[in-house]
């Protein structure tokens, strides 16, 4: 494997087991069995006494694009950015809801 100790502390560049199995659709076990194999990269953490695992987007994204195809990691990308998108425009349709209550209250009956 290359050397990938910069890309643990930069932002978006990690993830967590649960939420590669959520963005990609892959079972956890699947992605348990790649860490024990030596196909992904993890680091262990705990909270609450809960475990769970640090992994590197970029080989959970390179694993998967072997195993499933690169059509299927292109098509679960889009849809995490489609959900992004939306999830965003529910946010601006809401402050602008707010906006327009607020500039009624200003402008009065």
């Amino acid at each position: 494997m290359t050397d990938t100790s910069d890309l643990w502390g930069q932002k978006n560049e990690t993830l967590s087991d649960k939420s590669a199995e959520n963005e990609y659709g892959i079972p956890r076990e699947e992605i348990y069995r790649a860490m024990q194999a030596g196909k992904l990269q993890f680091r262990e953490g705990c909270m609450h006494g809960n475990t769970w695992y640090r992994l590197l987007r970029t080989e959970v994204e390179r694993y998967i694009e072997k195993t499933y195809g690169s059509d299927y990691l292109r098509e679960k990308k889009s849809q995490k950015e489609l959900s992004n998108i939306n999830q965003e425009l529910r946010k601006l349709n809401k402050r602008i809801s707010e906006l327009e209550k607020r500039k009624k209250e200003l402008l009065g009956p």
